[in-house]
Parts: C-alpha cells; sequence; structure tokens
C-alpha cells in the first residue's frame, strides 16, 4: 500500500538553477540527459522526478531558498553562494521568483502551499485515491543571511514562507555546520522577530548550544527538518547531527525530525564510492525507531531526505533508486511492531500535523 509522504526537505530551486534539472522529468530521463556531462560528479545521479513523486505517494515537500556562504563553494558551477547579506537577499529572491513562476505557469505539477486551506486542497484528491496530483510546496528558507529587518520577514511570510532555519554554516545569528557557535545577539533577535510574525524554527544545521538556546527562548513551534540522531552513529564527532539533548527539547515542544536517508549521516567514515550495502535501508528504520523510542510514541518523526541536496542515487541505501523506494520503510517498520497509523504519522501525518497548527487558515 503507497502511504501519503511528505518530504520536509528539497532544494527543488537550487538544483534547478545550478544544474537545469527540471523536476517535471522522470528521474530516469535526467539520468540520461546527464549522463554525459560533470553534473553526476558534482551532485550524484537524480533521485527525483514527477512520476517518481507520483508512485512514491509524495504529496508534500518543503522546498528550500538557499544559499551557501562564498567560502563553502564546492567550485567555479557553484554560482549560488554569496559574499554578503544583500547577495545572499538577491539570491534567495531569484528562488522564490522561480517558485512563483512554477505556480503560475506549471499548476497542474505544483501548487504553493502557504495557508491550511491550501494544505487540504492538496492532499484531497490522496485520500481519494486519484492519481497524477499536483504537488503541493512548503516554502522553507535554509539560513537566515537574506534577512536584514523585521520588514524582510514579514515580506517573505508575505510571499508564503513560514519556515525559517536560522542556519546553514555558521552566520552572525549562532553557530551551525562545522563552525560551532551559540545564538548571538542578533540571533535572539532574529527568533524574536520570527516569533512575533508566527514562523516555525528549524533547528537544522545549528549547533548544538544554539538549538538548546533556542528551545528556551523561542516561543513557537520548533521543528528540525533534516537532521538524523547523533547516538545510534559510533565515533561520529561532526556537530551535523543532533546529539539527545536536543531531541529531548523538540520532542518536550511537540515538534517533529526528519530523518535523512544519507549514508555519510547513517555511518561514520562511509563516503561516496564506498560499498552502498554497508548502510541498508534498514539503518533508516532504526534511526526512525530512535526517535520513537527517545519520544515513546511515533508521533515525532518523519522524513526529511535532502534529495538532490549534494548527493544522488550513489550515496543512499541501495533498496533506493529514487524517492518513490521510500515507501519500501513500511515493511522495515511493520517489523519492528510499529502500526499501520503509526507508519501512516511516521511518512507523512507528522509533518501534515505541524502545518495543520502553523500554517495561517487562508492567505
Amino acid at each position: 500500500m503507497t502511504t501519503l509522504l511528505v518530504d520536509a526537505h528539497q532544494d527543488i530551486a537550487y538544483n534547478m538553477l545550478s544544474f537545469g534539472r527540471d523536476y517535471r522529468r522522470s528521474a530516469y530521463e535526467t539520468r540520461k540527459l546527464e549522463q554525459h556531462t560533470l553534473v553526476p560528479t558534482w551532485n550524484g545521479d537524480c533521485l527525483m522526478g514527477w512520476p517518481e513523486y507520483q508512485a512514491g505517494g509524495v504529496g508534500v515537500i518543503f522546498a528550500t531558498v538557499f544559499a551557501a556562504p562564498q567560502r563553502a563553494s564546492m567550485g567555479e558551477w557553484d554560482k549560488i553562494c554569496y559574499a554578503d547579506t544583500q547577495q545572499a537577499r538577491q539570491l534567495y529572491r531569484q528562488q522564490l521568483e522561480l517558485y512563483q513562476r512554477m505556480f503560475a505557469e506549471q499548476s497542474d505539477y505544483f501548487r504553493l502551499v502557504s495557508t491550511r486551506q491550501d494544505l487540504e486542497i492538496v492532499i484531497k484528491p490522496w485520500k481519494a485515491g486519484s492519481k497524477d496530483n499536483p504537488l503541493g510546496l512548503v516554502l522553507l528558507m535554509e539560513g537566515a543571511e537574506a534577512i536584514q529587518s523585521p520588514a524582510d520577514l514579514e515580506e517573505w511570510w508575505q510571499a508564503g514562507l513560514h519556515i525559517l532555519g536560522p542556519a546553514w554554516a555558521g552566520n552572525r545569528f549562532c553557530g551551525g555546520t562545522r563552525e560551532p557557535g551559540p545564538l548571538t545577539k542578533e540571533g535572539y533577535a532574529l527568533l524574536d522577530w520570527m516569533a512575533k510574525i508566527g514562523y516555525v524554527l528549524d533547528l537544522s544545521h545549528m549547533d548544538a548550544p544554539a538549538c538548546l538556546q533556542s528551545i528556551d527562548h523561542y516561543p513557537g513551534r520548533i521543528i528540525a527538518t533534516h537532521a538524523n540522531a547523533i547516538t545510534p552513529i559510533k565515533g561520529w564527532e561532526s556537530n551535523r547531527l543532533l546529539p539527545d539533548a536536543v531531541i529531548q527539547g523538540i520532542l518536550q515542544r511537540d515538534g517533529v525530525i526528519g530523518i535523512v536517508p544519507l549514508n555519510s549521516f547513517l555511518k561514520t567514515g562511509w563516503k561516496r564510492g564506498h560499498d552502498r550495502s554497508e548502510v541498508p535501508l534498514a539503518v533508516v528504520a532504526n534511526q526512525i525507531d530512535y526517535i520513537c523510542q527517545l519520544a515513546g510514541n511515533a508521533r515525532h518523526v518523519g522524513i526529511g531526505s535532502d534529495f538532490d541536496g549534494g548527493f544522488g542515487v550513489q550515496s543512499v541505501a541501495p533498496e533506493i533508486d529514487t524517492i518513490a523506494d521510500l515507501q519500501k520503510l513500511q515493511p522495515l517498520l511493520q517489523a519492528k511492531g510499529y502500526s499501520d497509523q503509526d507508519i501512516e504519522a511516521v511518512l507523512g501525518g507528522n509533518w501534515l500535523g505541524v502545518l495543520r497548527a502553523t500554517l495561517p487558515e487562508v492567505r
């Protein structure tokens, strides 16, 4: 049985602008088109496309606007990098405008989800069992360097973006991946601005001290769209994954954590080019189970695949050829004793609960 799947993290606009990917195509067609280019070397073979979204029951995606600081550039091809906040704003706006064109010109494929009304319209045909349904995109800002004032946050809110993660790498707001540090004075001010408007706070990529400070300080809903638990991964030393203290804080705040099915986030020392069979899909199920055991239920974990976000089919479990194969988690979770209701919650229902609780009713 195909269960409605909500994926809490995909860099769709970034991939479209960086590599010319068209997600109306199948993943296989994209792979064929890129076969004699450098794109698979840079980003791996494509995992997603319209037919695979449909086959995998993917009804809603948190779609990012994202740019990296220039110091994190991955090469001459990596053009979506900023030198300052003004350039960050321009790059993020470029991605927003791309999504807006998609919603206007490709509405049979992609729809903006910025209200609870939008959400119910998008998921209704899935509930009815129909096929070829428009994919709902929930806009998510990854890294807040484009934000300079409360007016900027209000502008993004009016454009339909309601989820924000302050950091990717470290920045003026807080420490981030590979660049540790707590919340700064500007970071606290950002959280206060966000709270007044009603944003959901995404802790993914934030350094653990900043996460814990945010959990204590931020009154709104807190989630981690794409961040695995560090404890099950023996020997892991990076600050990219979540320690138990942060997980417990998210659970206490009724948050949800999106598990990333990336092999290097599931086994210490695994790198692209290693044997994919070293990290079977069962390891992803184990990560889901770990969060559930901490929570005492299956209501605080979901999927945040980050597919095509700097990696492709070469870097995921051997059971996964496209995003449609995430449905293969069902029997693995059943074998661990999870009910059909639990599995529906993990694959999509928990993220739907967050959206229903936090999105405005109407525009």
